[in-house]
């Protein structure tokens, strides 16, 4: 208990600190590029994931980091497991990216502030046209040059076995023809829901699998595209 009523002062403590980048933010708007505005931004929220993440006492180990391409947009599509799944991709993958979030996510003060500077989108699953048009702004900020994370799972799976994949999930890559990354996270929900939402170290692997390009399967994989990328995932999870 004495480690998470640390970790949540630590991270409020962080937040107000933020507030001084967040005025960086607004004059770099101001009077900078938005290239030099968007690599400031990431780097800040790069090195505020990884902060988080070290402060529960966890070790995150990275396989596979060769496989995300260095230029370029690209989907990067994982399981879920816990809540510090955003923390980790944003902090362990050094590639500047949004995320396809769940819409409870937008109701938490600074934090909402910067995920939408990091272009995520919230979605309402409960909510069909909103979560179509959730999809589009995704489209769009893919388009625009921003890689973007989904969990097609729609929910996390807090250590049990992995969830079905929601139909459409890929409707992102479909529509942008842009890699597929696809990511196996192990361990996860050890930080935090394990022991009933109790903050606890834990040793979490990290499996990035190589780029899968849409455009280029046979036609029978591409027609069951959710599934391929789906046993990937799997096989990155329980046979790596």
């Amino acid at each position: 208990m004495f480690r998470t009523i640390v970790w949540f002062i630590y991270f409020w403590l962080y937040q107000i600190i933020a507030l001084f980048f967040l005025i960086k933010i607004y004059f770099l708007k101001k009077f900078s590029t938005p290239d030099q505005t968007n690599a400031y931004i990431h780097k800040v929220t790069h090195n505020w994931a990884k902060a988080m993440v070290r402060a529960t006492g966890s070790k995150i180990h990275v396989k596979g980091l060769e496989n995300v391409p260095s230029h370029g947009p690209v989907l990067f599509v994982s399981n879920h497991q816990g809540n510090f799944d955003i923390p980790i991709l944003m902090g362990f993958i050094d590639k500047p990216k949004g995320f396809i979030a769940k819409i409870e996510l937008s109701k938490l003060p600074l934090v909402h502030t910067w995920m939408k500077l990091i272009q995520c989108v919230f979605m309402d699953r409960k909510d069909l046209r909103q979560s179509l048009k959730a999809m589009d702004q995704g489209i769009q900020i893919l388009k625009s040059g921003q890689s973007m994370v989904i969990f097609p799972e729609g929910t996390r799976s807090k250590g049990g076995p992995m969830g079905e994949f929601k139909k459409g999930s890929l409707r992102l890559a479909q529509k942008t023809n842009v890699p597929i990354v696809p990511i196996a996270i192990s361990g996860s929900y050890k930080i935090m829901e394990e022991r009933g939402f109790r903050i606890t170290p834990a040793e979490v692997d990290v499996r990035i699998g190589k780029p899968i390009l849409l455009q280029e399967l046979p036609q029978d994989m591409a027609k069951n595209a959710i599934e391929f990328v789906e046993s990937t995932i799997k096989d990155l999870l329980y046979n790596s």
